[in-house]
This record gives C-alpha cells, sequence and structure tokens, in this order.
C-alpha cells in the first residue's frame, strides 16, 4: 500500500535551521546599520588602499627618473626643464620651491662686477627655509588617506564589538520576553553577534596592513627628499655664495 501525501509530509526529512545570514536578515536595525557602517569603513579603505599603491608607485618611479636627471644637468634651469614631466615625484615639488627661491634672490641682488659668479643668493638660510616647508607639503600630499586608515583600523573592532554585545542582549531580551532557549528563538542575535564580529576584523586586518606598508614607503621617500635637500644646498652654496 503507497503512502499517502500527509504520510509523505510527515516522514519527510526535516531540513536544516536557517543559515547564519538568513538568521540575521530577521535581526533588527541596529544591527544592519553596524554592519552597513562597517562594509563602508572596508570599501573606503580598500579605494584608498588601491589609490595609493598607485600613486607611491608613480611617485618612487618618477623620482629615480628625476634623480637620474638631477645628476646629470649642469644648469638648475635644465633640471627645471625636465622637472614639468615628473609632477608626480615629491622631488619636484622640492626642487621648484628651492630653484624659486634662488631666481628671487638673484634677481632682487645687485650683480658683482668682476667676479667669475655673476650673481650671488643673499640668504642660504632662505633656501633651506624655502626647502623645508616644500618637504612638509610634499610629505603631507603623500601621507593622504593614511589617517583613515589608522581610523579604520583602530575604530571597526570597537564597532564590530558593539555590534557583538548587542546581538548578545537581543538573544537574552528575545529568551525573557518568550521563555524559549530555541534556536529560532535566539538566532537572530546570535547572527547579529558573529556577523557584526567578522565585518569588524575584516575592515580592520587590511587597513592596519595597509597603514603599516605605506608608513614604511613614506619614510624612506621621506629620507630621499631630506637628502636631496642635502644635495641641493651643497650645490646652492658651491655655486652662488
Amino acid at each position: 500500500m503507497s503512502p499517502t501525501w500527509s504520510q509523505l509530509i510527515l516522514t519527510a526529512p526535516v531540513q536544516p535551521s536557517n543559515t547564519l545570514t538568513d538568521a540575521f536578515t530577521k535581526s533588527g536595525p541596529m544591527a544592519k546599520l553596524v554592519l552597513a557602517t562597517l562594509v563602508g569603513f572596508s570599501l573606503a579603505s580598500w579605494a584608498i588602499t588601491f589609490w595609493k599603491l598607485l600613486a607611491l608607485r608613480r611617485a618612487e618611479k618618477q623620482s629615480a627618473q628625476f634623480l637620474q636627471a638631477f645628476a646629470r644637468s649642469s644648469r638648475f634651469s635644465e633640471v627645471n626643464a625636465t622637472a614639468a614631466q615628473l609632477k608626480a615625484s615629491p622631488l619636484v615639488g622640492l626642487f621648484q620651491a628651492g630653484y624659486a627661491e634662488i631666481d628671487t634672490q638673484i634677481k632682487s641682488a645687485e650683480p658683482v662686477a668682476g667676479s667669475e659668479r655673476r650673481y650671488r643668493i643673499r640668504s642660504l638660510a632662505g633656501v633651506e627655509r624655502s626647502l623645508q616647508r616644500a618637504l612638509l607639503t610634499e610629505v603631507a600630499n603623500l601621507s593622504r588617506g593614511n589617517p583613515f586608515l589608522a581610523t579604520t583600523a583602530a575604530a571597526t573592532p570597537f564597532i564590530g564589538l558593539f555590534g557583538t554585545v548587542w546581538g548578545i542582549m537581543s538573544s537574552f531580551a528575545t529568551i525573557g520576553a518568550t521563555s524559549s532557549t530555541s534556536l529560532d528563538a535566539i538566532a537572530p542575535g546570535i547572527a547579529e553577534a558573529l556577523i557584526n564580529t567578522a565585518a569588524g576584523l575584516a575592515a580592520a586586518i587590511p587597513a592596519l596592513i595597509a597603514y603599516n606598508h605605506f608608513s614604511q614607503r613614506l619614510r624612506s621617500l621621506r629620507a630621499r627628499m631630506q637628502d636631496f635637500v642635502y644635495d641641493f644646498l651643497n650645490l646652492t652654496e658651491r655655486n652662488f655664495t
């Protein structure tokens, strides 16, 4: 005798309970707001990471090219012409600041009659101040995005922890209201806790790695810029004082 339709329903295998994602969809607006915040931080930090990778690679490549041109040239005017094609290099900003200061001082100075060096600058310290100001400006430009990566690395684990605590509180509130500890009752709260914890770590870890990586490369570029400042001052002192 074949089983009836009702017997088939009763004897059918029990389907597994809702997945974590399905349970999360039943959670409250606070959990979804926390997750949306963490996703926003993560997407923004990844966008900044890719942008900075390209920008720093370009800056380092053009800095190497500029140093080669600087070493080959015998006049600052020749270097200035080449610098226009290598704007991504922070060394270009330093050179142009120093070159502009030298040019200003020479134009405002009186020619020295009978001297082998026809023009001289009035203040080497003024050139150095211009270079140091330009160095700070270039470092600030290269550091753009780093504060957000640092904020993401520091803040998102705590935002995720807030979502975790909120999810556990929701589970206890559900248990208290229904007097039930079944999985269906507490699943949304547990899903809130687990998903927001994972999302907080997923946002923080890549941001922290990227921040440390870019900080190391920025230190290297800053050291190269400081060396260039010393070289520029040495050449200026030899040729214009």
